[in-house]
């Protein structure tokens, strides 16, 4: 039987220390050799791209692809600009475990990925998170960077006053102080740790407002060559930090343009998040650097948030079960 999934089972069953805790040992597999992620191709139609994002895990037992679908178009249609289902394969039989929405599980993992680069790289004491962006990604950002460190302060930007006052709503019982800041810089200048989560195609961050010490989680650019969030200067400046190399070198455009202005060196972009959480790479060396977590998103993130999701449906007998090769 294959187990369906949709948005509201997934809101039901989701536990966001469990998936901030699976995906960092899903990144150690990743660098251990025990997961396999290649790096995605991508197909167009139009201005819409489809990303399938393929993963395997010794420790799910399961092989999934998320296919991933960026339309840029849907912005004026007033739907998601992103949207994407996960597909899980057993295997030990090769059947069809699940289907699932991967909304918010794409959501979560990628703030439960932030939060793990956040824990290995950020200073220990930092304590006010700047956030570029502040939506839904923001509020998952929030919530995961404070399971790791002591946040008391917020300071967010967004083009819309009014998102900012939703987001301040969704994070109200975090107990957090939460600042509208009025520029991208004034937010980069004061953060302890900062998180671009904006769909930009120009930089928006500039590597010349970067202050000693800061942590940069570099998330919100889709996958797109093309598309940046940070400037040349920004990648130069930091220990840049990659989710997996073979994604990086081909959808991330925050380091493909890096390395096309000359900014950086491909050769610089050699140092994976699981190889930094098994302590083979130092991250973070002093509290004077500069750390900057490029952050594509890769399939092993949703195999494994999915894998504790479709264990804990059929432990509860949640979703919709099927028998597609009836």
């Amino acid at each position: 039987m294959t187990l369906i999934l949709s948005h509201s089972d997934v809101a039901a069953l989701i536990d966001r220390a469990e998936v901030l805790a699976a995906v960092e040992r899903a990144h150690a597999d990743l660098a251990l050799g025990t997961a396999v992620v290649p790096a995605p191709p991508a197909v167009g139609v139009g201005a819409t791209a489809f990303v399938p994002m393929v993963a395997a895990a010794e420790s799910a037992g399961a092989a999934a692809v998320k296919l991933l679908a960026d339309l840029p178009a849907n912005r004026e249609r007033g739907l998601p600009v992103q949207r994407s289902v996960i597909l899980v394969t057993s295997a030990l039989d090769g059947s069809c475990e699940a289907l699932v929405d991967g909304r918010l599980v794409t959501a979560v993992r990628t703030a439960a990925a932030s939060a793990v680069a956040t824990k290995y790289l950020a200073r220990q004491d930092s304590s006010t998170l700047g956030l570029i962006g502040a939506g839904a990604l923001a509020i998952e950002h929030t919530r995961a960077v404070a399971r790791v460190r002591d946040i008391d302060t917020v300071l967010a930007w967004s083009r819309s006053d009014a998102t900012v006052e939703r987001f301040r709503g969704a994070i109200a019982d975090l107990g957090l102080e939460v600042r509208a800041m009025p520029s991208p810089e004034s937010v980069t200048r004061a953060a302890d740790v900062l998180c671009t989560l904006t769909p930009a195609r120009e930089p928006i961050v500039r590597g010349a407002w970067f202050g000693e010490g800061l942590h940069v989680n570099a998330v919100g650019a889709p996958p797109r060559a093309d598309h940046r969030e940070v400037d040349g200067a920004a990648m130069r400046r930091a220990r840049v930090i990659v989710d997996s190399i073979a994604t990086t070198l081909t959808k991330s455009g925050d380091t493909l343009l890096a390395i096309a202005d000359g900014a950086i060196t491909e050769a610089e972009v050699s140092t994976e998040l699981g190889q930094v959480v098994l302590g083979r790479t130092a991250g973070r060396v002093g509290p004077r650097d500069i750390t900057l977590f490029n952050s594509v998103g890769i399939g092993l993130q949703d195999l494994v948030t999915a894998r504790l999701l479709i264990d804990k449906a059929r432990a509860q007998g949640r979703g919709t079960e099927v028998e597609l090769s009836a």
